[in-house]
This record gives structure tokens, C-alpha cells and sequence, in this order.
């Protein structure tokens, strides 16, 4: 973000308000809202101001008009209905400059509606839609996501029984500091090293060093 605000300015020899924005929710973690460098004491910083779409009321689109938004409607806040999407649809199609985004909204509905009904209010084969690299990508990166979350339910739930029938309350106790780690070979480690350990003690010994 830095440098790309320092290209502008100086192509353009103007002022530049960096801002970035979020399309789609990847996680609950806090978002930075600027950059900093230091180096042998000296500072490099840069404030930049972030748009979280899913945070964005839909009204906002229609009121404005902010055309630009139109297709990102559906994961707009409060745009997550048919409804919401069928007016977004008559205006892009009553607009020629506009109704080639109608494929970008058909994609971000697939995110809040199932794709019958998508296919059924865009009247388009969603086979096509489905076939684009970008399609793809995301959805090959939320399956990740939610494999990924899966797996670490998965691990914290085999770690709190083994505590809780290994050492009972006393082990339960570490579970707030366990859930804390987010790293997959840290948990599999902890898992395995409740079975070797004699105390709570010890387990404590290992998270305070070893995995954390």
C-alpha cells in the first residue's frame, strides 16, 4: 500500500488517500489499518483507510446512486435476499453501459443464495458461471478455509476430552490458552504430548515454551 501510494503521488504530482477494500469476509481477525516500518530507528508509516464491504448498508447503492456497487449488492449489508437482487437486476439490464455486470452479480449471489434460485432470477445457465477461473478460485480457497476450520474444531474437541479424562477440571483449565493456538502441527503436538505428560504441570511447561 506504501509504495503504491508513493507511485501515485508522484506520477500525478497530487495528494493521495490510499484505501482498501474488502470484498469478501475471510476471517473475524482484527484488520490493520495502516503500515509501519522501522528500521535503525527510523519510521516508515502509512495510514490507509479500509472498506469492508459486509459492512456497507445496501440502501447506500440505491440511494446514491453508486452504480459501481451494484454487483457486489448481494454481499452488501441487508442485500442478501432475492429481493434486493431482482431490483439490482432491472437496473443493470435498463442500463447498456451496465448490463455486462450481470454476471459479476450472478456470481456474488451464488455467496447468500442457492444457485437454482440464482439460476432462476438471472434466467442464465450457472454452468457457465461456475466454469470461470474466478469462480474457481474463490470457491476452491473458501473450501480450504472451511476444511481448515473443520480440522482445528476437530483438534480442539480431541484435546478438551483427553484433558477433561486425563487430569478432569485441573486439565479443562488450559483449554482458554489452547484455543488460542491456531497453528494445526502445535495442536497435533499438544494432543500427543497430553498422553506422555504425568501432570497439568508439565503440559503447562510445554505451552509456555515449546508452543506458544
Amino acid at each position: 500500500m506504501r509504495a503504491y501510494a508513493a507511485l501515485a503521488e508522484e506520477k500525478y504530482n497530487l495528494p493521495t488517500y490510499p484505501v482498501l477494500i474488502n470484498i469478501l469476509k475471510a476471517s473475524d481477525a482484527e484488520i490493520p489499518t495502516s503500515y509501519a516500518l522501522n528500521i535503525a530507528g527510523l519510521r516508515a508509516i502509512q495510514d490507509y483507510r479500509v472498506i469492508n464491504l459486509w459492512e456497507v448498508d445496501v440502501e447506500i447503492v440505491f440511494q446514491q446512486p453508486l452504480p459501481s456497487l451494484l454487483p457486489f449488492v448481494p454481499i452488501l449489508k441487508g442485500g442478501d435476499n432475492e429481493s434486493k437482487i431482482r431490483d439490482t437486476l432491472r437496473i443493470l439490464r435498463a442500463d447498456e453501459q451496465l448490463n455486462q455486470l450481470e454476471t459479476v452479480l450472478g456470481f456474488f449471489a451464488t455467496f447468500v443464495l442457492d444457485s437454482a434460485i440464482v439460476q432462476q432470477i438471472l434466467r442464465w445457465d450457472m454452468a457457465l458461471l461456475e466454469q470461470s477461473p474466478w469462480y474457481q478460485e474463490i470457491f476452491s480457497k473458501r473450501e480450504a478455509r472451511g476444511e481448515l476450520r473443520g480440522r482445528k474444531e476437530e483438534l480442539y474437541s480431541g484435546i478438551e476430552l483427553a484433558l477433561e479424562i486425563k487430569f478432569g477440571n485441573q486439565g479443562l483449565e488450559l483449554m482458554p490458552i489452547i484455543s488460542q493456538i491456531t497453528d494445526l502441527q502445535k495442536l497435533k503436538a499438544i494432543q500427543q504430548a497430553i498422553k506422555t505428560v504425568n501432570t497439568v504441570n508439565e503440559l503447562q511447561q510445554i505451552l509456555s515454551t515449546d508452543l506458544t
